[in-house]
């Protein structure tokens, strides 16, 4: 497989296109940048500023009012505060929680949105859990046969397995690889980010290298990128291109959605079997350099982009 998801891709358009694409990817990405740098200035004078007013004495609101203010601004969703402490996706933590294994201040509690409260004590599986304070992100190159989950009850492999030298931190899977399927996958215990790169509003992108069982005729290739329809809606690839011009059974794939097994049903949807499947990019990392079932923890750039990738398309109603 090739290290570079680009490399072996091969396009109809022209020079001149191509690069003005590139320019107007570049000038977008230069906006969305200074955009979120500005966002985080204004935060912090926000912050200070509120910092500074609170210093003030009041003669206004009583020391039990400003306790329950404070408070009020300290309460986080049960199922964010889990994603938090680091042991588990939102998304996983939703499900922890309705089938009553997390308990808050020693009662069962069976709704995700609850508000845990500073003072709160949250338990899962008879222990304390905390906010961690020590986040970690970790690429790692995903070889087959590993399923993408925290713990299997059957006793398969699971990706974890492959990064217990990366710390005592507790990491979960952004999104999921299915267990045939290679490949770029990002472990974190950051709840926030993780909740983003899984959101669909942000469009997160991801390039797969394809092995077909037989070549991808040119009916079928422009029926993906105009879109086919599945049992759960139309989808269409947002590139596509044969990765060797002299053998069109291996083919590139940019898609965005995060649909489950999306680019295999893809394919099989028009009658191919999907004999080989890897993530070569994903959110703009790729695993060069990083041999198949290794890690690399993330460098301080590659944190900060990911935090404001697509930060235009933040979804209706977040927080800002």
């Amino acid at each position: 497989m090739s290290q570079d998801p680009f490399k072996k891709f091969k396009t109809q358009k022209k020079n001149s296109v191509i690069k003005e694409g590139f320019r107007q990817e570049k000038k977008k990405y230069k906006k969305e940048r200074a955009a979120y740098f500005d966002k985080l200035k204004e935060e912090k004078y926000q912050q200070k500023k509120g910092l500074g007013n609170a210093a003030k004495p009041t003669v206004t609101a009583s020391a039990k009012d400003q306790k329950n203010s404070k408070a009020t601004h300290e309460t986080m969703p049960l199922n964010k505060y889990l994603a938090h402490c680091g042991i588990c996706s939102r998304r996983d933590a939703v499900q922890l929680i309705t089938e009553g294994k997390v308990k808050v201040n020693k009662a069962v509690v069976t709704e995700p949105g609850y508000k845990v409260q500073q003072t709160d004590e949250v338990t899962f599986n008879n222990k304390n859990v905390f906010v961690t304070k020590n986040l970690v992100y970790i690429l790692l190159n995903k070889p087959k046969d590993y399923i993408t989950t925290t713990d299997d009850p059957q006793g398969r492999k699971t990706v974890l397995e492959l990064v217990k030298a990366a710390g005592q931190q507790r990491v979960y899977p952004i999104g999921r690889l299915d267990r045939n399927t290679s490949g770029v996958l990002l472990l974190t215990n950051d709840g926030d980010l993780t909740q983003k790169l899984s959101h669909p509003s942000y469009e997160v992108k991801k390039i797969y290298e394809v092995k077909l069982d037989k070549a991808l005729v040119k009916n079928d290739f422009d029926k993906i990128l105009k879109g086919i329809k599945l049992y759960d809606g139309v989808i269409a690839a947002d590139s596509l291109a044969y990765a060797d011009t002299k053998d069109k059974s291996i083919i590139g794939i940019e898609i965005h959605s995060g649909r489950n097994r999306i680019v295999r049903r893809i394919f099989e949807h028009l009658g191919y079997d999907v004999k080989g499947l890897d993530r070569v990019m994903y959110a703009g990392l790729t695993k060069k350099n990083v041999e198949r079932g290794k890690w690399r923890f993330l460098s301080e750039k590659e944190i900060r982009l990911l935090k404001y990738l697509n930060a235009s398309k933040k979804p209706a109603g977040a927080k800002k």
